[in-house]
């Protein structure tokens, strides 16, 4: 079967983003960290080849492009944006990419922003969770999502640790418990901030089913009951937030956990992803045929779901 898999959770380590957060990308990434610094995109094409993966869009994951400072940082969003805009025409038909934007710097988001859709033609925008612990519905993001609201973009949240979550438990790397509570504070925080209802031209990508947000989804809706100021902002209710949301099924593909994902999203909201290359692309497909979903529900979720969302991505 030619490849036909779209894989919406793909990171790539362009030379330029490994030596500018170097401490940082090692302290995050632990056991991967060599690996990474030896990644070349001929290794992406290759893991796609072997999986049947046609297209995958590339995205930014953590520790992001904040150096600490705007100027700097927007000269690294930059690079790293015209880094994938290259990867694309490199391996034509290949690849689609999430651009990366400076939080916390709103006026250089709002520039990128620009330069993103109108010169580079990327699918949509990667942000993590949280940047230096404040979170994406906070006020001070505002013009940022309300510009990207105005052009109608796709938002992707790729989860980071907030400071306070590292060695909570000692050995226990903050992407095995903190990066889905992380998405859920992410989550939580658009949500009550009231991003969600005011921006209702953005399309929201979660990574990992949403992370906790399934378990905790009825708790929220709960809360919103109980506190006036918090249910004024999501006027037409929670649950009806939540579902509009898109989620990928990257570790999620055992027959509870993606039981309690529809439970809070439709099925044309799943997407495929890979998360390479920090996982074997093999290990989602094959927890997807383990499920026996029906063959048009299969292809929903490694194909078409993606196209209705990402229409410009190479068919």
């Amino acid at each position: 079967m030619a490849p036909h898999r779209i894989d919406t959770h793909h990171h790539p380590y362009a030379k330029v983003y490994v030596a500018k957060t170097g401490e940082v990308l090692k302290h995050t990434t632990h056991a991967f960290y060599d690996r990474l610094t030896k990644w070349h995109p001929d290794q992406a094409i290759a893991a796609m080849d072997k999986s049947g993966i046609a297209v995958s869009v590339l995205s930014i994951s953590t520790p992001s492009v904040w150096l600490g400072g705007a100027q700097a940082s927007r000269d690294f969003a930059r690079e790293c944006n015209e880094a994938a805009a290259e990867m694309q025409r490199d391996y034509k038909g290949r690849f689609g990419h999430f651009a990366a934007l400076p939080l916390p710097d709103t006026e250089g988001c709002l520039r990128e922003i620009e330069y993103a859709l109108d010169e580079l033609n990327a699918d949509g925008f990667a942000l993590t969770t949280n940047y230096v612990d404040k979170y994406p519905g906070d006020d001070a993001f505002a013009a940022v999502f309300d510009e990207l609201n105005r052009r109608k973009a796709v938002v992707y949240f790729h989860p980071t640790a907030a400071s306070f979550a590292f060695n909570v438990i000692p050995n226990i790397p903050p992407p095995t418990i903190e990066f889905p509570f992380d998405t859920t504070r992410a989550i939580t925080s658009l949500l009550f901030g009231g991003t969600f209802h005011r921006c209702p031209n953005i399309k929201w990508i979660f990574s990992h089913g949403g992370g906790a947000l399934p378990i905790l989804a009825s708790r929220l809706a709960g809360l919103a009951k109980n506190r006036p100021e918090l249910n004024a902002r999501v006027p037409n209710g929670v649950m009806h937030e939540l579902s509009k949301l898109y989620v990928d099924v990257v570790g999620v593909t055992t027959p509870g956990a993606l039981r309690a994902v529809l439970d809070i999203v439709p099925m044309s909201h799943l997407l495929f992803g890979s998360d390479f290359p920090f996982w074997d692309p093999d290990i989602t497909i094959n927890g997807l045929a383990g499920l026996k979903l029906s063959a048009a529900d299969l292809q929903a979720i490694e194909r078409d779901n993606a196209l209705k969302l990402l229409p410009n991505l190479p068919q």
